[in-house]
């Protein structure tokens, strides 16, 4: 005769399948983006904490204890988890390295220390800009930072921590073109503008890469030169070999076409798009 057991309780018990930390890094962001699941959120904070970490001790040597810096590196990971687009098609961890690194660096200049770009990071922010550019033309379409990082033979987060440098730039815009010699109020779409997080200057950059294409090749390099390497239009007229009137007629020339391109793109695209829709 068998005897019994005792029913095992279940009340206020979580499922396996349903307790945080057994869901998948996409499970955790749908539920934290679009539900506001709290849990999910704290789940997804405690995952990259490792990350903040390691970003961090990047910095250890400038005097600021590490633990303070994991602290500010931290509310850089909870804006990109609280700003992360589900549809961008990119892993979380490259979205909110250069937020991270972006909070810690600016923690830093709040209190007057320069953070200084390596030489080798500013040679491969250059460097990548001719492949985003090269690649988008290749491949049709804007490369991935997997496709970035072996076409420059580099690891993703040397990518991501090169375009991030590109912030220590200077700012120049896009479609004002300046007036004056070596104009430098202006912000190339503001590609380059110093409040930008990383990711969306490299968003904006790829987009810029079509329409740049299709300029010829002396209008890129002296945008490129301009825009991207930061030079002063006397600089770029030196590089190149004309005055720097040249310089500022041909880079107000190309800022016009660059805009007529980009419109015939967006004209193009909608109707793809109209076209998707029948």
């Amino acid at each position: 005769m068998g005897s019994e057991r005792d029913p095992i309780p279940t009340a206020g018990v979580v499922p396996y399948a349903e307790r945080p930390d057994a869901l998948s890094e996409r499970e955790l962001l749908v539920r934290a983006r679009i539900h506001g699941d709290a849990a999910a959120r704290e789940e997804l904070i405690t995952r990259y904490l490792p990350l903040v970490k390691s970003l961090a001790r990047r910095f250890a040597s400038r005097g600021q204890p590490v633990e303070d810096l994991v602290q500010v590196g931290s509310i850089g990971l909870i804006k990109a988890i609280d700003r992360f687009d589900l549809d961008r098609g990119v892993e979380l961890s490259t979205y909110a390295t250069p937020t991270i690194m972006g909070e810690i660096k600016r923690y830093f200049r709040d209190k007057g220390w320069a953070v200084k770009v390596p030489r080798a990071l500013q040679d491969l922010n250059v460097k990548l800009n001719r492949v985003i550019e090269q690649l988008t033309v290749q491949l049709r379409r804007s490369p991935t930072i997997a496709e970035l990082a072996a076409a420059a033979q580099v690891t993703e987060e040397e990518v991501v921590e090169a375009l991030e440098s590109g912030r220590a730039y200077s700012s120049v815009s896009l479609f004002s073109g300046g007036s004056g010699e070596d104009d430098d109020s202006l912000e190339l779409l503001d590609v380059l503008g110093s409040e930008e997080e990383a990711y969306e200057v490299f968003e904006r950059r790829r987009m810029l890469a079509p329409a740049m294409s299709r300029l010829d090749p002396r209008e890129r390099l002296i945008l490129h030169l301009r825009f991207f390497e930061g030079m002063t239009q006397t600089q770029v007229a030196a590089r190149i070999g004309i005055s720097q009137m040249h310089v500022s007629r041909l880079i107000r020339k190309s800022i016009e076409n660059l805009r007529q391109y980009m419109a015939e793109d967006e004209t193009l695209a909608e109707a793809a798009r109209g076209r998707g829709k029948v």
